[in-house]
């Protein structure tokens, strides 16, 4: 009886190996592992913010609109939830992500307005910490991009597709091409040209002499 449910336990572990069932196992958690990766350096770009602002702030107080407006856009892209498996949750997402990026973008043309604060070294620490995290973000996201693809090229490919049909695994979403295009240009963090001088104003031509 033993060795009957042996041989039956090798035999399904055959049909199942041979269905793409571990294929599919192997590139479902690669696409939990990538996705992970993700949201863990968005998370370190959302980290870096409240001492960018703070220290922009220190220099520009007056630009209250613009430090408000990359506040409020971390609150919502840190207190979005995603689901990755979620189409809806994940343009959601992206959006929140994306309107933070805007927000950055703004922060940093602000910033070409106060040398002062251009060659804080505080500031220039940070500058750099973001401008990691942003490479950080796109390659983490193209990983990402692509374990997606692989997963469902393979989910779609038969007969691995009927496999997927009968344990229920789905094509997975991804990032969408509108929105892509729009987070995935990150902010301008490169402060090493300096800013266009100044035209000096003309000077009055004085007036014609009365008799």
């Amino acid at each position: 009886m033993r060795a009957l449910h042996a041989i039956l336990l090798v035999l399904t572990a055959s049909l199942l190996s041979g269905c793409g069932y571990n294929t599919i196992q192997m590139q479902d958690e690669a696409t939990k592992s990538a996705w992970s990766e993700v949201v863990n350096q968005y998370q370190r770009r959302a980290d870096l913010i409240p001492n960018l602002v703070n220290t922009v702030k220190g220099f520009a107080a007056q630009e209250q609109a613009v430090l408000i407006g990359v506040t409020e856009a971390r609150a919502k892209a840190t207190q979005t939830q995603v689901n990755a498996d979620d189409p809806a949750s994940l343009q959601q997402f992206q959006a929140a992500q994306g309107e933070l990026s805007s927000a950055l973008s703004r922060l940093m043309v602000v910033v070409e307005r106060y040398p002062e604060l251009k060659s804080d070294q505080n500031f220039r620490d940070l500058q750099a910490q973001l401008e990691g995290t942003e490479n950080r973000i796109t390659v983490a996201r193209n990983r990402y991009i692509q374990a997606v693809q692989d997963y469902n090229v393979t989910i779609r490919r038969f007969p691995v597709n009927l496999t997927a049909m009968i344990f229920g695994y789905d094509v997975k979403p991804n990032f969408t091409v509108e929105n892509e295009a729009a987070i995935a240009r990150p902010p301008t963090v490169d402060f090493s040209a300096a800013p266009a001088p100044v035209a000096p104003a003309a000077e009055p031509t004085p007036a014609p002499a009365t008799n």
